[in-house]
């Protein structure tokens, strides 16, 4: 069982709030935007979407 990380570019703000509150460092800022750079590594706390004022990450499970 795993996770799909889904992150709205369109509403990211590029707060990295949720790079900063990642046990797991699933995220890393690119270009401004918090990118998903290694979902395999998500361990479904959805720590990121408790944190994202824009609502711009989704956890889904596989």
């Amino acid at each position: 069982m795993g996770w799909n990380v889904i992150v709205d570019a369109a509403k990211c703000t590029g707060d990295s709030e949720c790079v900063d509150v990642c046990p797991t460092e699933v995220y890393e800022m690119k270009d401004g935007k918090a990118v998903a750079v290694s979902p395999e590594e998500c361990l479904g706390c959805e720590s990121c979407v408790e944190v994202c004022e824009q609502n711009a990450i989704t956890i889904e499970e596989q």
